[in-house]
């Protein structure tokens, strides 16, 4: 079997398997294959290049299979280096004709180096997880000409851009997908609350019931996070720093706590805040014998891992995804996943059904910024909720599941001001 277009992969002898795990997801993903079709029949991505920069899963060959039947011109690196699934990247060269530049657990330079290769397609419209995409963009200011916008799918990303902004850096508009609720309260709180969980087991196979947990961050992520860990009989703790998600967090059952104090009670801490050192050198020395310690936030700098790795007097891997790490007070902690996304790295992320949400609305999105190309300032953009409502109503019938409809006087009710009791 050999390649078909310039592309950097593992082995294209995989591209079989890799059909079989994407057509299992499609499967499972009934509003982007609507999507798909009608994208095949009007083609609103006729010749425009995409530069994406996604998790390399069987869920994202799906999204790239809609964009491709609706016109895009696409190459494809990763948003992180253990999410890559290589027969995934294999199926979508061999079968897609897709250059695709990504390696599962490739290094930092050849992870950047794909980043540039996906950069040389000199794309209009980018698609990312964590912005890498947009920020190198922004550093070679002669690719930004002809730009028509990109879209950012995790909190991490969203918050980069959303700086960028702020500081009068970003030079083309950016759709906030994942601030879209039919992303935000279903793919951040259900599927990566369920792929967390996923892979700490799959790493450790340990119990969680009667474990005291520690969850870092109430966000949307955190929640889903903190619930699912309940669910499986753990006793949890929070730490956070908006006040407003703490006392939420309090109403739904949890203790709350800062970390300092936290660490003393942990059998497992997780962090889900999308910042940086929330579990750091002076954290480590109050942690107990045989803690797991793992992050769900989309960069592996949540964790300091740069810090224990330092303290540490001996470091061994016990299990895959699994590094054990002995303090000088004799006590051994366990690091999951290197410290990067455990839902990503150890298990295989978020089920389709949920993704399906999530990448119809890149893939709405990415028709929207097209058709308004040039006629949108720079900026952050939410997805209009006309069209986060159209995923939403998609997703319920293909459930089979009906909802009112308000009557004609419900709505005259709603827009009037004049009536009271």
């Amino acid at each position: 079997m050999t390649m078909t277009v310039d592309s950097d992969i593992a082995d294209p002898a995989l591209a079989e398997p890799g059909r079989r795990r994407t057509d299992w997801a499609e499967r499972q993903m009934p509003v982007l294959r609507g999507i798909a079709e009608r994208f095949a029949a009007e083609r609103p991505l006729a010749g425009v290049r995409f530069a994406v920069g996604l998790h390399v899963t069987p869920e994202t060959g799906v999204l790239l299979r809609a964009l491709h039947a609706g016109g895009a011109d696409i190459a494809l690196c990763a948003s992180n280096p253990l999410s890559t699934r290589d027969d995934v990247c294999a199926t979508l060269v061999v079968h897609e004709g897709i250059p695709v530049y990504a390696r599962y657990r490739e290094d930092r330079t050849t992870y950047y180096r794909h980043v540039e290769h996906v950069l040389a397609h000199t794309p209009q419209v980018t698609m990312d997880d964590g912005a890498d995409l947009i920020v190198a963009l922004h550093e070679r200011p002669a690719l930004l000409e002809g730009m028509i916008g990109g879209m950012e799918e995790t909190t991490t990303g969203v918050l980069r851009v959303r700086a960028m902004a702020r500081q009068g850096a970003l030079a083309f508009p950016v759709v906030a997908v994942n601030d879209t609720p039919t992303k935000r309260f279903f793919d951040n709180r259900y599927g990566t609350g369920q792929n967390t969980v996923d892979g700490i087991l799959r790493a450790t196979n340990v119990l969680l019931a009667g474990k005291t947990a520690v969850v870092a961050g109430y966000g949307r992520v955190g929640r889903g996070i903190a619930l699912r860990l309940r669910g499986m009989g753990a006793n949890v703790i929070v730490t956070e720093i908006s006040p407003i998600a703490a006392l939420e967090a309090i109403m739904e059952g949890y203790r709350v706590l800062p970390m300092r104090a936290a660490v003393e009670h942990a059998d497992l801490i997780v962090t889900a805040t999308g910042g940086i050192e929330i579990l750091g050198a002076e954290h480590f020395p109050g942690l107990k014998e045989g803690v797991l310690l793992c992050n769900s936030g989309h960069f592996d700098v949540e964790i300091d891992v740069k810090a224990l790795r330092q303290l540490a007097l001996s470091q061994s891997t016990v299990r895959e995804n699994v590094e054990e790490y002995v303090l000088p007070s004799g006590q051994r902690v366990y690091l999951l996943a290197e410290g990067r996304l455990v839902g990503q790295a150890a298990a295989e992320a978020s089920p389709a059904s949920v993704m399906d949400l999530s990448f119809a609305a890149q893939a709405l999105a990415a028709e929207w910024l097209v058709q308004r190309r040039g006629a949108l300032a720079p900026g952050v953009y939410d997805l209009p909720a006309e069209l986060d409502d159209g995923i939403a109503r998609l997703k319920l019938a293909a459930l089979g599941i009906a909802i009112d409809v308000p009557s004609p006087k419900q709505i005259e009710y709603a827009h009037a001001w004049r009536e009271g009791t």
